[in-house]
C-alpha cells in the first residue's frame, strides 16, 4: 500500500520503528524516543502514520505483558494457597517436601504456557518492529498485529484539516 505524499520522510519513519528497540538499553525508551521522532515531523501524514502505529503497538505490548505477569503472579498464589491448605509445605537443611508431586505437575505445565507466550510476545515485538521498519523504509505503510488503538490513526492523504471538516460537517447539518 503506497502512500499518497510526494515526499514521504522514509528515514524519520524508520527511525521511530527502530527506536523502540531503546527499551533494551534505557527504562521506557520504547515510549520516550518514539514520540520524540514523531512530534519532530508530526507534520509529515506518513510519519505522522508510523509514529502512531509504533506507539500504539508499544503501549499495547506493555499491556500484554502486565497482563501476563498479572495471571503468573495469581497462578503461583493459587498454587502457593493450594499448596498449604492440602499437604505441608516441610523446608529443613537437607529435605525440601511440597506433598504430593502430581500437584507441582499443574504448576509446570502453568509455567511453561506462561513462559511460552511471554517468549512469543518478545518474538512478535522483535520481528513485527523489524518488517514495520523495512516497510517504511520502502515508503509503504505498516499496520501492527494485536495492536490495540490508543491513540487514533490517520488516514495517509487526508489532507483536509480538522477546521474545514469541522465546516463541511456543520454545512451538512444546516
Amino acid at each position: 500500500m503506497e502512500t499518497t505524499s510526494s515526499h514521504p520522510d522514509k528515514t524519520i519513519a524508520a527511525f521511530i520503528h527502530l527506536s523502540t528497540f531503546s527499551k533494551y538499553l534505557f527504562p521506557f525508551g520504547n515510549f520516550i524516543f518514539p514520540l520524540i521522532f514523531w512530534t519532530a515531523k508530526q507534520k509529515d501524514p506518513f510519519v505522522d502514520h508510523h509514529g502512531k502505529q509504533a506507539l500504539n503497538f508499544q503501549i499495547s505490548m506493555f499491556l500484554y505483558f502486565i497482563l501476563l505477569v498479572c495471571i503468573g503472579v495469581a497462578g503461583v498464589v493459587f498454587w502457593g494457597v493450594h499448596f498449604n491448605l492440602n499437604d505441608p509445605f516441610i523446608i529443613s537443611d537437607n529435605y525440601i517436601s511440597t506433598g504430593h508431586p502430581q500437584n507441582l505437575i499443574s504448576l509446570f505445565v502453568f509455567a511453561a504456557i506462561l513462559g511460552l507466550l511471554l517468549v512469543g510476545l518478545f518474538v512478535l515485538d522483535f520481528v513485527a518492529v523489524i518488517l514495520a521498519t523495512i516497510k517504511a523504509s520502502e515508503g509503504q505503510l505498516y499496520k501492527y498485529p494485536l495492536t490495540i488503538n490508543f491513540i487514533k490513526p490517520t488516514q495517509v492523504g487526508t489532507n483536509q484539516s480538522n477546521n474545514e471538516q469541522f465546516n463541511n460537517i456543520q454545512n451538512q447539518t444546516l
